[in-house]
């Protein structure tokens, strides 16, 4: 979640391969991949998160569409839910992503889709795509050409397939073939298109840190002509991007571990994609500053609810404090600290509601444990204010509440002296 222009432009929560669109209702969409903190490798990503924007700027959470519990036919153990897509076509929206269906993980991915008629919420589980899959075929991407045409492309471990799709999205009209003319191909396949030029991007194998490379085509299919690198190393093994255009400003979306320190523990960042007139693209400067605005900042919700630390309960060592006429809930980096406020509103029917601390924090990276209603919902990140009287800090999640009044939330200690001066409750609907 972020406020300001700023890389990582994500920072409550771990999130990569970032998979980026703007849909009809002119907001830019992020659907990611969700790293598991404390860091415990990639086998055990899962819950993927929507992130929306109206002006580049400021994020917002739209909370968790579909984790491997969810997934019938899946992997028994879960988790393995890697890079995903979605794609909208004909009034629904086709959410795509890669899992394994046994216990032998990267012998049986296959490519799941989930459908809902909302960008970022109500998607249910259809099942996979016949035919795709196997030994390490991953990272689906879906690009919907302006004659309402559909492609999929995915691939792994040095294979590029793509083909066309079918009306009902969930299925290959024929068989994949795959790309010819990409150099270094590795993982990460996404496409799109500017000035009548297709461009596949994608992830290179240079050892320890992937880069991105590009291909561009007068056809969605290919062949493919290869034009170079265009993101260099960004400090993490991996490299996973999409590209997407906003405002008639072109944006590159990708990961690093800056935020983190740590390979499996990476955060979205963004920056300016930029092409030199013979429709080339320059490479990417990778910025901390990240994007300029763009569009208009939100306005807050009418509904939303303010919840002073005043108000809270202190326990387990946190207390409430008053200094320079701030009240906030501190000594929340002992064991067993919490921060608790009940009977939240979550209105006459419940359903999502986006959170957010307003705290203050010195150390470069706190982070406290959200519970909701006794759902865990996992560690958030609280990077630092510049002090722990620098109540200018924002970090929160969207979860789902029950209706009415009786909701409890929870923040128990994480890491690091984090001070919270207040929480803010917004309902987003079902």
């Amino acid at each position: 979640m972020s406020m300001r222009n700023m890389n990582p432009a994500i920072t409550s929560i771990y999130t990569a391969d970032p998979s980026a669109h703007v849909w009809e209702d002119g907001r830019m969409y992020i659907y990611a991949s969700h790293d598991t903190d404390p860091a415990r490798g990639c086998d055990l990503m899962d819950r993927y998160h929507v992130f929306s924007s109206g002006d580049m700027v400021s994020w917002r959470d739209e909370g968790e569409i579909l984790g491997s519990a969810d997934v019938k036919w899946g992997r028994p153990e879960g988790g393995f839910m890697w890079a995903p897509d979605c794609a909208y076509k004909n009034g629904t929206y086709y959410f795509y992503y890669p899992h394994p269906s046994g216990s032998d993980w990267n012998h049986t991915w296959k490519i799941g889709v989930a459908t809902s008629t909302e960008p970022a919420r109500g998607f249910t589980d259809q099942g996979y795509i016949e035919g795709l899959g196997g030994f390490s075929m991953i990272d689906p991407a879906v690009f919907v050409d302006e004659d309402n045409r559909a492609y999929m492309y995915y691939g792994g471990g040095g294979t590029c397939e793509a083909g066309e799709m079918n009306g009902d999205m969930m299925s290959i009209r024929g068989s994949m073939q795959e790309m010819e003319g990409l150099e270094d191909f590795h993982e990460a396949a996404w496409v799109f298109k500017r000035n009548g030029v297709y461009y596949l991007t994608y992830a290179d194998n240079l050892e320890g840190s992937n880069r991105m490379r590009y291909a561009t085509s007068d056809q969605p299919l290919g062949p493919w002509t290869y034009r170079g690198i265009f993101l260099e190393p960004t400090g993490c093994p991996t490299t996973h991007g999409s590209v997407a255009e906003f405002k008639g400003q072109w944006y590159l979306f990708y990961h690093n571990q800056e935020l983190s320190g740590e390979e499996t523990l990476r955060s979205i960042c963004i920056d300016e994609l930029h092409f030199n007139p013979d429709g080339s693209i320059r490479t990417v400067v990778q910025t901390r500053e990240g994007v300029k605005p763009a569009g208009e900042a939100p306005q807050p919700h009418p509904e939303m609810k303010v919840y002073a630390a005043a108000d809270s309960e202190a326990s387990g060592g946190a207390v409430i404090i008053a200094a320079e006429g701030v009240s906030a809930v501190a000594g929340l980096e002992a064991a067993d600290a919490c921060c608790q406020f009940h009977e939240v509103d979550g209105g006459v029917r419940g359903g999502r509601a986006e959170i957010r601390l307003q705290y203050a924090a010195a150390e470069p990276l706190s982070k406290l444990r959200l519970t909701v209603n006794g759902r865990d919902y996992s560690l958030v990140n609280a990077p630092s204010t510049g002090g722990t009287a620098v109540f200018t800090g924002c970090t929160g999640l969207t979860v789902k509440l029950e209706p009415g009044s009786g909701n409890l939330i929870t923040w128990t200690a994480g890491r690091g002296d984090i001070r919270i001066c207040r929480m803010t409750v917004s309902p987003l609907g079902d």
